[in-house]
This record gives C-alpha cells, structure tokens and sequence, in this order.
C-alpha cells in the first residue's frame, strides 16, 4: 500500500519573506495564475532557492512563475514538456516540484492552506473526525500484476484509492493499493 500523506508532516522548509524570493517580471494572464494575495499568503513557505552551505548556483527564475507553472499543469493537464514559452523551462519546473514533494514543502503548504481554510470557516485548525471512503480504478495493461488486484465486489481488476478527509471535505491522507484490499485494512492503516 501506498500513502501520499498530505498532513504537512517532516516539512523541513524555514519560512521566508516575499522580498527574499526573485521578482517575477511576467505578465499575470492566466486562470491559473497566483493573484498578489495568494503570493502573500504562500510566498513565506515556498524555499527561496539561494546557495546552501554546501554552495549550489543562484536561481535564475521567479519562485512565483514556477508555482504558476505547477498551477497551469494542474489546472490544464498537460505535459510537463507542454509548457507555454512565458513560464520557466519544464526541466526547471519539474525539478523544483520534485524537491518540493521530496522536503515535505508540499505537504507543509497543503496542511498551512487547510488550516485557514478552517480557521476562516469558524472551525479548529486541526480536524476532530475523518471520513474515509474508497474507490476502485481498472488499471491500464502496463500497471504491473504484483500492485493491482480483483476486488469481487465491484468486478474490477486494478487498484483502489483510499481517501481521508475532514468534515468539511479538505484532503487528509490519500493510500493507494490493490483493489483486492479491503477497506476495513486499509482504513486501520490510515488511521
């Protein structure tokens, strides 16, 4: 089974005023695109990018155009290689949205979102129940024999998606596994 944990746990990031990350010259024209408010609110846990201890090259590209990128595949749902030419390289892209996932700054800036999100509905910042639910998905031909499985109840042959969220609906935990699990073993592991 595998858990995509979106809790903000192990997020290593150190906050950071907006004025430490490059100005970003490009022009704002897309839906997807970060309006000066959402900059404000997230630019402080987005990693700035400057030389480490160890050294390591100045960035080149504004924090901000690379989250706008990651929103425009999101909302898209492109290819990284399907970039538009305003936007930074996809390698460069791409490369940030990797370390970001892997130092938990992405986990930090979901659990930081849901919480005001919360806050803002009248509700604690931390979530007192969960509801759990689960789906299965038919896997393509190239998803291997040993990560999917039959689940008799729905008749599919592939995987199944188990989701936490609070009560108000906002994502908790995400665990992916053969749909032959059972949702009463996988709840016990998201639990």
């Amino acid at each position: 089974m595998t858990f995509y944990l979106v809790a903000g746990s192990g997020a290593s990031t150190t906050p950071a005023a907006s004025t430490e990350h490059l100005p970003s010259n490009r022009a704002r024209r897309d839906p997807s695109d970060t309006t000066d408010a959402e900059w404000q609110a997230i630019a402080s846990l987005i990693p700035t990018g400057r030389p480490g201890r160890r050294g390591g090259r100045p960035p080149t590209h504004a924090r901000r155009d690379i989250v706008d990128a990651i929103r425009y595949l999101a909302h898209n749902g492109c290819v990284w290689r399907a970039l538009p030419a305003d936007l930074p390289p996809w390698q460069t892209v791409y490369d940030s949205h990797a370390r970001w996932t892997a130092d938990g700054t992405v986990n930090h800036l979901h659990k930081y979102l849901r919480e005001q999100v919360r806050v803002a509905a009248g509700r604690d910042r931390a979530p007192s129940a969960a509801i759990i639910d689960s789906q299965s998905v038919r896997a393509a031909e190239t998803v291997a024999l040993s990560s999917r499985g039959y689940d008799a109840g729905k008749k599919v042959n592939g995987r199944k998606r188990h989701i936490a969220v609070d009560t108000t609906g906002l994502l908790l935990v995400v665990a992916v596994s053969a749909a032959s699990v059972q949702d009463r073993q996988a709840g016990r592991a998201l639990i």
